[in-house]
């Protein structure tokens, strides 16, 4: 394919609820066009761009994929985006590297939370929007009530360009607004049949045709108010005329409707992608670090932002890349600015789906894939002069943590290695080693990420891993005062061993651990007095009660005595080690439990019963307030061990709407069943040899 004119590039990014029809959208638009010699189809594993063997056996769509459809004289770079929550991270930063965001929606479930979701997320970034309202011919399908749902949800700015020709099993085609024709396909070759508008759809496609010129009409002061004054109707030119401009201000948001299925609406919002979507010169916009935004510009130095990186097990890293300025060659060196390294671009790829086509250029305002950059990260800009910094978007918080252990001890270099990479890859996964607990934690957006990183470490590598709980980092301490003697002496025949201490423990709170030494009189020579030091807080990290180490003491070692030949450093350990515990007996151990910090961001329908939840927590309310989208924010203080997987409970209660962020700020004592429990199931794994 050669490299197209950037004003005759379109990038569409696809976004949505899972099963509204995305991916079958792409692939029709890919059939007509003749890019495909047949329609891709999710359900069966046929699709072209859900190839991974995870999305053939969940059937949705994972990760991002990419469709270059010619189409006249233009190049439409669909880009498939994943609608399920795990995976919004990858669709956030797509999002990023389109001009346009065609949102697709299921005619009968109508816009659903993660439309709602990725739709504020757009108005953020000033992204263009449309919508494709899909399924139409489905049993319970009605535009009218879709267009409702969709202008209570998202605003008056949304107007029909298309409107059905009959809904359910009676739909046969659409009415195209703008052009005042009928359109469908009736089952023989690709190319629709343009028609007259049927008698009985006049006057309906009258009524959308002048709600279409009300919206319309604003891009252009002076023909607004003629148009207000009633001087006159807009002409068919100026329609067509302000159309882009209308959709680049976002004073209008068109809608179309069809069934990709039976390819019905879809060769009409191709031509109409080409003809007024924005293109990457006119509309482009990129924000800079350093504040100052800069448009796509053919003219200027190699310029290239990365939005997305890909680990392939055979072709290694993958970097797509969206051109912000001049040409891009294959042997051509960029500089990273994060890194300050050169970069070679080796092989240029434009992606169908999986499989990579050698491209020779690309111009500004184009996507394509470049192999093997060696220190290149998603987020990362390569420049000629190494100067430029796009502003990438801020990555979710991944907030559901497992632990994860290799089955077999000899792989746990390759899990930790294939972790390591998917980490690379993907900026909401992260990989931590709790040295407190001496787990690996692989901290993901949800379950479902989860069990497929999993998958694909199995099918990529042969190792198996499992998922075990994460052991919440509990600590010990005391309450009281306490002394108590720690005597150690053993004779085996030649030179025995012998220490002896006096300890008193005292509760140090929120200081720490802090050694006195009180030693009068060279009751303990000097020299060994470090090794009661070290002997004591070896005792503090195995714990006391339940073997969770043990915080806030204050230890003093006021007297003992010593053996001129069989007093040594190990002896004195050993005998700080038994004062240690024999004290801790009268000090009043006790267990101490993290706390966590949660603002839970809900709509105010949830709020009660998140609120209801959080006090079967054992958490407290510690206060509510309301953010610019309308929605309630709790303040939550709650033991940690209660919402280590807050994740999929909260997406349970808001039917997948609510937010978290969590910090861990603190320790608190921990009730009497809390610490009960904690005690038996460290006696029993210590009966068990564990």
């Amino acid at each position: 394919m050669a490299a197209p004119a950037t004003e005759h590039v379109r990038n569409i990014v696809l976004v949505g609820q899972d099963g509204a029809g995305k991916t079958s959208l792409a692939e029709a638009m890919l059939y007509v066009s003749g890019k495909t010699p047949r329609m891709g189809t999710t359900h069966d594993g046929k699709s072209y761009l859900d190839y991974d063997p995870e999305e053939i056996k969940r059937k949705f769509t994972i990760g991002t994929s990419i469709a270059p459809i010619p189409y006249k004289d233009y190049k439409i770079n669909v880009l498939d985006t994943s609608g399920h929550p795990d995976f919004i991270g990858d669709t956030l930063a797509t999002m990023q590297a389109a001009e346009m965001a065609l949102f697709v929606v299921d005619a009968v479930a109508g816009p659903q939370v993660m439309t709602t979701k990725l739709w504020r997320e757009a108005e953020d970034m000033r992204l263009s929007r449309a919508v494709y309202i899909n399924h139409i011919d489905r049993e319970n399908a009605n535009f009218d009530t879709a267009m409702a749902t969709l202008h209570a949800r998202f605003g008056s700015r949304l107007g029909a360009v298309t409107i059905p020709m009959g809904v359910e099993s009676d739909f046969k085609g659409v009415i195209d607004v703008i052009r005042m024709k009928a359109r469908f396909h009736d089952g023989d070759g690709l190319e629709e049949v343009v028609t007259d508008i049927p008698e009985e759809y006049a006057d309906v496609a009258q009524a959308a045709r002048d709600k279409l010129c009300d919206l319309v009409a604003e891009a252009d002061d002076e023909l607004m108010m003629k148009y207000l004054d009633g001087e006159e109707q807009l002409t068919q030119a100026e329609l067509e005329s302000l159309l882009d401009q209308a959709i680049a201000k976002e004073l209008f948001i068109p809608v179309f409707v069809g069934s990709t299925i039976i390819m019905q609406g879809v060769q009409g919002l191709m031509e109409d992608i080409c003809t007024y979507f924005p293109h990457p010169r006119s509309h482009g916009r990129f924000q800079m670090a350093d504040g100052e935004t800069i448009r796509v510009d053919e003219s200027k130095r190699p310029a290239a932002f990365v939005f997305k990186t890909l680990s392939d097990p055979f072709v290694g890293r993958l970097s797509f890349l969206k051109v912000i300025a001049g040409v891009l060659e294959p042997g051509m060196e960029l500089i990273n600015y994060r890194t300050g390294k050169k970069e070679r671009l080796g092989h240029l790829y434009v992606m169908m789906g999986k499989e990579p086509l050698d491209v020779k250029s690309a111009k500004a305002g184009d996507i394509i894939v470049v192999p093997k950059l060696g220190e290149t990260r998603s987020g990362d800009t390569l420049s000629q002069t190494g100067e430029i910094s796009v502003m990438p978007l801020p990555t979710p918080t991944p907030q559901y943590p497992v632990a994860v252990e290799a089955v077999n001890k000899k792989d746990e270099d390759k899990l930790g290695t294939f972790l390591a990479r998917a980490a690379e890859s993907d900026p909401t996964v992260r990989i931590s080693r709790n040295e407190d607990t001496h787990q690996t934690i692989l901290t993901a957006m949800g379950d479902t990420q989860v069990d497929m990183l999993m998958a694909r470490l199995k099918d990529q590598t042969g190792v198996e891993a499992r998922l075990v709980p994460v052991r919440v980092p509990y600590r010990e301490t005391i309450r009281k005062t306490a002394e108590a003697q720690g005597r150690h002496k053993k004779q085996t025949g030649g030179a025995g061993q012998f220490g002896d201490c006096w300890l008193r423990l005292s509760p140090n709170p929120g200081a720490g651990y802090e050694f006195v030494d009180e030693i009068k009189g060279g009751a303990i020579p000097n020299g060994l007095i470090p090794a009661v030091d070290k002997g004591v807080q070896d005792a503090m990290r195995e714990g006391f009660l339940a073997g969770y180490p043990m915080v806030d003491i204050k230890c003093a070692v006021y007297d003992g005595s010593y053996h001129s030949v069989d007093s040594n450093e190990m002896a004195f350990k050993t005998a700080a080690r038994i004062g240690f515990r024999a004290a801790c007996e009268k000090a009043d151990p006790v267990i101490l439990e993290p706390m966590a910090t949660m603002d839970i961001v809900v709509g105010e329908e949830y709020a009660g019963a998140i609120m209801g939840d959080i006090s079967t927590r054992r958490g407290r309310i510690v206060g509510t307030d309301s953010n610019d989208a309308g929605e309630t924010v709790i303040m939550v203080r709650v033991p940690y061990a209660e919402v280590v997987s807050y994740t999929k409970d909260l997406r349970s209660l808001t039917r997948g709407s609510g937010s978290y962020a969590i910090a861990v700020e603190g320790y608190e004592e921990a009730p009497h069943d809390v610490t009960k429990r904690l005690v038996e199931e460290y006696q029993a794994a210590r009966a068990a040899g564990n």
